[in-house]
This record gives structure tokens, sequence and C-alpha cells, in this order.
């Protein structure tokens, strides 16, 4: 195999931001045939708001809302709606809505259509510090229905101690009234959970828990938790609280301590003292037959009820699976998926098995952007990044080739090679969506999620600037008044796309203008019209899944295609006046190109773009012919040949799925390569079948395609026919017998060879003394404490550490398979990680990688406040 020349880079300034909130939408089905519509949606410390795939266990990051400056979410909810039965086996599934807060006095009801806020609402209180949404009235077939009395309510509690109550009805958000209001501003509404759909549990900050009846706006008991411990603060801080399905109340506060709640006298049942310091977050499965919580110790416990006489909680192990406070927790329970998520300041989520618990490995998802914020010149040799409102430009001086033979063998320094040129801070409060830069270095693009902005480069040396010069373009009105969630310049820098409420493609032509360059009005291209029932689209999230999430141009910036969500690929053909090849490939009907039949409804005018010389972008004629993609893509990408070079005949297009189909286009003709048609996804590699993690870009050396992730690099080489899978004899079925899936699991990590639960260290009280008593052999920490069990997972690996210490262990070795003559069909290794990106570059001995590592140790994080000392104030 030829070699790639990589560039090992760790410069980027790329930092993660805290997760302060988790919220999961209810899991709903269409029908039978369709799966279950859930999404995670996750809130950072920047503004960021995440939205995640979790209905089938894949984990994909499909929708990214920036933030901005001075901005925070901190916490969300989901409303969904009543279902409707339109007959005939038709649902309308209701709407799903989101709904954020700042710890400002606004609530903000977000579209995820469009990628933007849909409305504010605010009130005379303070500012809201914890939200919650009315649970929806259930009828006896266990279907959500309409109440008399309205819609859903929004209820949230404010630092003055005020209840304040939002109405969400008619597809609307406005504040409705203050439903309760604190004679004093010393109990601040710290946390908060419906018990009914008429009366709500808050946790304040002055050792209180309170219980309202929200229709008649009083309180119904107050319940007290008295003062804190010696030395510690009068008051006790209820970061917490939630609802069994029994009624009965869960509470974690800041004295680590997590108690039990009868819901009906709303009194004590029981305290669990489990960690060493506060209980920040609490989670309860669907059954109430399982409690999770999360402290600023960093540990993360599990609770179950005892079935004897008292049926009390005990704890049954507790996991340090954080670096940091476990301060955001959500379950999400569907079908086989099970899993509780955890977040907090370390940035990463944890997915952690919940009904399998003890049977199922935890699994860690990387805080890194599922797409890249990365992107390099490649003529120019300049590697640009982004993240917030900042855009850093850098130049790496000498080819890898280079360095390799001044240095030999030995590893180089990767900061001797670098050069940071410019760093550049976007105007406005908005955090950049995507950035691209043209092949010469001399255009850079950015958009945010309310404007475009273009700066010209002007370097004097295009293979090694001295300096670069900045200056801003002027671009057209129509460009920058809605801004841009995807932007993307074309090889030869002629054609700049983007994408504009979150399913809109436009392009416009770029020419150069005395040094600098022109961007001209731009065209919105239409895509194909996809027989999509109204009302799907009516309900759930609407034509969210009509998402544009990827965009691609051939190497020679004659063809175009984007994918969204729903696994739908759009191309179109550039038609230049006097090009045989184009015209030729583009013969189709030019006037049934932009019917009104092939469009979809929700288009509007079309502009012409530039002059004839230029050319127009027509849809491809076979474009209907190209079948949808088995899931979302998570890569697109035009293969670097071209047709009428070499034996190419067709321009190559591929993409990889979230759930791992790596598909190929013949683009022109509108079908599969053969080679795809000879590869499902079950001849793929049995490593590829291994990997969770999903593939976040790719590229192209000739035939080979090239796939990363954050942990690993990957080649297929589409020249060649794959080994046959190889069949295990424990494969071989008794006549009559099914096959048992293996492989299955809850959606978190994979199967434990034996389970992980393991009974807990017990104490009892003699000769004056506390004793251990060891129920399952010796300690492995050699210390007796009452958390044996976090300390015997820190002095020794769990299975899934061991596993991936193995992994990293041999991520030196490559693995792959070889024809006869020594060629590579497919390769794979694990050496870098975690990988944030891949870009190339113009190589002088073949392809040049700069492959950029964003490592855990080198992240900023606040200071914990567990500081690993035994609690002072037990």
């Amino acid at each position: 195999m030829t070699a790639i020349d990589i560039h090992r880079c760790r410069f980027v300034p790329f930092q993660p931001s805290a997760i302060n909130a988790v919220a999961f939408s209810h899991p709903r089905t269409r029908d039978s045939k369709h799966a279950a519509i859930a999404r995670l949606a996750v809130g950072r410390a920047n503004g960021d708001i995440e939205i995640w795939n979790a209905a089938a266990g894949i984990w994909h990051q499909e929708l990214v809302i920036r933030g901005g400056k001075d901005r925070s979410i901190d916490g969300l909810v989901w409303i969904n709606e009543p279902d409707q039965d339109l007959g005939e086996g038709r649902i309308l599934i209701g709407k799903s809505r989101l709904f954020s807060i700042g710890y400002t006095s606004t609530v903000t009801e977000w579209d995820l259509e469009t990628g933007k806020p849909k409305r504010h609402a605010s009130g005379q209180h303070g500012d809201i510090w914890c939200i919650a949404a009315q649970p929806a009235l259930i009828d006896e077939r266990g279907s959500s229905v309409t109440d008399t009395q309205g819609s859903n309510k929004l209820v949230a509690g404010t630092i003055d101690g005020e209840l304040v109550m939002y109405s969400v009805e008619d597809d609307d958000l406005r504040f409705q009234r203050i439903l309760v209001k604190s004679p004093t501003k010393k109990a601040q509404m710290v946390s908060i959970i419906f018990q009914s759909r008429k009366v709500v549990i808050v946790g304040c900050s002055d050792s209180t828990i309170r219980a309202y009846d929200i229709t008649k706006g009083h309180m119904l008991r107050r319940m007290t938790l008295g003062s804190d411990l010696v030395g510690g603060s009068k008051d006790i801080i209820v970061w917490s609280v939630k609802c069994l399905p029994n009624g009965n109340i869960v509470s974690g506060d800041s004295t680590g301590q997590v108690c039990i709640w009868d819901g009906k006298t709303y009194t004590q049942m029981q305290r669990l003292q489990s960690h060493k310091q506060d209980v920040l977050s609490l989670a309860i499965s669907a059954d109430g037959s399982t409690i999770m919580s999360g402290g600023m110790d960093r540990r993360t416990v599990l609770y179950k009820q005892n079935s004897g006489a008292g049926q009390r909680w005990g704890k049954v192990w507790g996991r340090r699976y954080h670096e940091h406070d476990v301060k955001a927790m959500a379950t999400f329970e569907h079908a086989r998926i099970s899993v509780v998520v955890s977040g907090g300041p370390d940035s990463n989520l944890v997915v952690v098995p919940l009904k399998e618990m003890g049977r199922e490995n935890h699994r860690m998802v990387s805080s890194l952007p599922q797409q890249p914020p990365l992107i390099s010149a490649s003529k120019a040799r300049f590697m640009v990044s982004w993240w917030d409102r900042e855009i850093h430009l850098w130049l790496l001086q000498q080819s890898a080739s280079d360095l390799t033979k001044l240095n030999g063998d030995s590893d180089y320094d990767i900061n001797q090679n670098r050069r940071l040129l410019k760093t550049i801070v976007v105007k406005g409060d908005s955090n950049i969506s995507s950035a691209s830069i043209n092949a010469d270095g001399t255009l850079l693009v950015a958009s945010t999620s309310t404007d475009v902005k273009a700066f010209a480069l002007e370097h004097s040396n295009p293979i090694k600037p001295a300096d670069v010069t900045l200056s801003s373009l002027e671009l057209p009105e129509r460009l920058t008044n809605l801004g841009a969630s995807r932007v993307q310049i074309s090889p030869d820098g002629s054609w700049l796309c983007f994408v504009q409420d979150g399913s809109r493609v436009v392009i416009a032509s770029i020419t150069p203008d005395s040094g600098s360059h022109t961007i001209s009005t731009s065209r919105h291209l239409r895509r194909l019209h996809r027989s999509v029932p109204k009302y799907i689209l009516n309900g759930g999230l609407g034509s969210y899944e009509r998402n544009v999430t990827h965009i691609s141009f051939s190497p020679d910036s004659k063809l175009l295609a984007v994918a969204d969500l729903a696994g739908y690929v759009d191309t179109w053909v550039l038609r230049v006046p006097g090009d045989a090849t184009a015209n030729g490939h583009a013969n189709g009907n030019e006037d049934g190109d932009a019917s009104a039949s092939d469009s979809d409804s929700s288009d509007d005018d079309v502009e012409s773009t530039g002059t004839s010389e230029v050319g127009r972008w027509v849809r491809n004629p076979n474009a209907k012919l190209m079948p949808k993609l088995p899931a979302a893509p998570s890569v697109l990408a035009f293969s670097d040949s071209v047709p009428g070079q070499g034996d190419t005949e067709d321009y190559t297009l591929a993409a990889v799925t979230s759930s791992w189909n790596v598909v190929a286009f013949n683009v022109l003709q509108g079908s599969l390569t053969p080679w795809s048609r000879r590869h499902p996804r079950k001849a793929l590699p049995g490593p590829v079948h291994d990997l969770l993690d999903l593939a976040k870009g790719a590229f192209w050396q000739g035939p080979r395609f090239w796939i990363y992730g954050v942990s690993f690099l990957f080649m297929l080489d589409m020249s060649q026919d794959l080994p046959a899978p190889e069949k295990d004899a424990g494969d071989q079925l008794v006549p009559g017998t099914k096959r048992k899936r293996t492989n299955a699991t809850s959606g978190a990590g994979g199967r434990m060879e034996k389970e992980g639960l393991k009974p807990q260290q017990i104490r009892k009280y003699a000769a004056n003394k506390w004793e251990d008593v060891d129920v399952d052999g010796p300690s492995l920490s050699g210390e007796n404490d009452n958390d044996s069990d976090d300390d015997m997972i820190d002095a020794t690996d769990s299975e899934l550490t061991q596993l991936r210490s193995a992994t990293a262990a041999s991520g030196t070795q490559s693995g792959g398979a070889e024809d006869e003559s020594g060629r590579k069909k497919w390769w794979i290794t694990y050496k870098y990680r975690p990988v944030l990106g891949v870009v190339s570059f113009s190589g002088q001995e073949g392809l040049e990688v700069a492959l950029v590592e964003r490592p855990t140790w080198d992240i900023d994080m606040q200071d914990s406040y567990y500081t690993g000392e035994e609690w002072e104030r037990r």
C-alpha cells in the first residue's frame, strides 16, 4: 500500500464546553413499520444545544444549535403534544417541542427544523433556575389526550422564590401568571418536578422541599431537612428532586444524602448517605425499581429497593465514570434500549446501562463534535480551525516527507513546524457554525446562525507566506440576512454553497476581482420532492429530518451533492457553455429540472446566477434514481477521480451512515457502483462491525477511501473485493433452531464476559468500634472503608477499561487484509486518539494529511469541589 504522509498535530485551540442539562424526548412510533422517534437534547455552558439520535443506541450527534457570547443552557425540557388517530392505520404524532432556560428570566422554544430560536417569553419575575413540563393526561388505552383545561403547562422556579407558569397552548409560548410569591427572597427554587398534573414538588435552598397545587396556587406541604451536619452550612440545598411512579419523592442535597419521602403524607421514609459531597443529579427508571444519583465527588451510585418487609432502598454500587462533577442525568427506556446518560464539566457524555447494569459495560461518548471544525487550503498549506467566535489560521511550513528526511525515523516536534498566522474574532454575539477556505488560501467564508462573513487573504508567497493581510468582503444581503448552518467553497474556488434554515440549499458564484473576490447574487437550488405524507410532516419533529447535514463538490467542481438526516441525497450538475463533457453528462430535460412537480412545496422563487460564461446549476437528470441511504449520513465525499481521466467513466460519491453502511454511487447514472453492490454492510471487515464510534470524516487516495473517527483510521480499497467473512464453528446452527443475537446491547457498551456487580462491604459494630465485614474475599483496594467499591474500580480496571487498554496497546499495530501481490484491501489502526479532525494537502509525493488530536488531559476544566480527602463533616 502506498503510504500517506501524516502530520500528527495537537496544537488546535479547541475547548469543549461543560454539560449543564440533558433531556430525552419520549419515544414514539408512527406505526408498526417505523422505528421509535426519540432524541436526546444536551445543553452546554457556551449556549450550544446538541440533538442526538438515541433510538437505536447509535448516539449520533445530528444537530448542533450554536450558542453565543454570555449564553448558557442550564435547563432543558421536552413537551409532546397528544397524538391523533386519523384512521386507516394513520397516526398523527403530536409535535415534540423543546424549551430551554439559561439563568435569566426568559424561556426559549427552539425550532429544530431551522436550528434557530422559535420564540421567547418572559415575565415580571426573577431569573429562572429550574423548569418542568406538566405530564400528559393519559386515557384508559395509555395514550395521551388533551386536557379540557387546555394544553400542558410549563412551571418554573426562580431565584426569588417565585413559582411561575407559562402556557404553551395553540402552538405558542407566553407567560401566564405567578403561582406563588415567596414572602422573602431567601428560599431560592433550585429543582422542580411534577408529582401529578396538579401537584409540583420544588427543592429549595433553605433546607426545604415544598409541594404546591398549581390549580389553586397554594402550598400543600413543607418538608424540612433540618440543618447541615456539624461544620457545614446552616441551610441544605436540594439540588435535585424526582418522583417515583407510585408518587413517592426522591431528593438529593448538599449533604451528599439521597432521601426518600412518602408521596401521600410527605414525611421522610429513609436517608441514604452515599456521596462524600453534594448530590447534584438524580435519575429514576420507568418502573420505579431503580434510582441513580450523581454528585460532586464524581461518583454515580445505583440504588435498588429490597423486596422484604418495609421495602427499604439500598445502595448496590458506585463508580467514578466522570472526571468531574456529575451535574445532569436523564433516563431513556424503550424496547431493548435502557440507559442513563450523564454529563458535567468534563464535557463528555457517559452512557450507563440501566436494566443491564452489571452485565454490560458503560460507554463514554466523546465531547469532540461529529463534524470537525477543521478545513485546509491544500495549495497554500493553510489549516483553519474555529471554535466559539474565533477562527485560527495556521501554516504547516514543511511537508511530512521533508521532515522525515531531516529527522530520519525519529519523531519530530510538530510545534517547530507550525505557525499561527492569524486569529480572527467574528463580530456579533453568535458562535461560528461553519467555515470554508479555497485551495489557494485567498478567500475565507464563515457563517453563524444570523450572518455570513467573507474575508480576503493576501500573502506574497503562496507556497511559504511570511505574512497574511486580512480584509472583509461585502456580501449581498440575501446571503447574510438568514445566516447559514453549512458553507462550502468548491475546489476550483468558483462557487459557494451554503445551507439556510436547515434545509434550503443556496449557490453563489465567486469571481476574482483585482486580487480580491466578488460573490454574486445567489440562487436557490430546488431539491427533489420526496413522497413523505403530510400527516407525518405535520407531527413529531416535522420536517426536521430533511435538515441538510453534508455538502460535497466533485474535484472538478462540476457536480454538487447534499445529504439530509433522512438519508436522501440530492445532486446537481454544472452546465457551462462549450463544455461538451458537462453537457454530455447532463443531457436530461432542462425544463423538467426546475419543474414544480419535482420541487419541494416549500421552495420559493429562483434567481439566476452570474453570466452565461460562468454556467448554471441544474438538477442531475438521474438524481431520482439514487437510492435512499439506510440511515442518516455521517460522511459524504466525492472521489478525487473525474470522468475522462484514466478508466473513470463516472463520478463516485461515497457515503458512510450512522449504522455503518458504506455506500458508493455512480452519480451521473444514479446507481450504486459495482463495488457497493457486491459489498453490503455484512461484507465489511470484522473490526468495522465492532466499532462503537461513528465516522467523522473521509478523504480519498485514488480508489482508496480513508475514513476516520474519534478513535480509528480506516481504509477501504474500492478497486478490490474484500475477503469473504470468516464463519466461526459456533455459527453453525442446529436445524430447527433460531440464531441468538449475541451482540445486542441495551444502548451502552458491549456485553461483559461475566457480571460486574459485586457485593459491597458491610460494616458491623463490635468492641466499641466499627469493623468491615468482607463478603467477597479481601478488598482489592487494600483499604477498609464504606466506599470500597469506588476504591476497587479505581485500583483495578473494569472489563471495559481492560478492553480499551488492550486496544490502545495494539493500536500501534495496523490490521488489514492483502491480496496476493501484497496490496492492502483494507486497513485499520487505533494509534491516533482522540481525533478532532483530519485535513489533506497537496503533497510532493502523493497524499499528505494533518491529523489533529485533542487528548482529554490537555483540556482545561474548573477545579473540582471534591479533593479526594475524607469528608470532614461526616
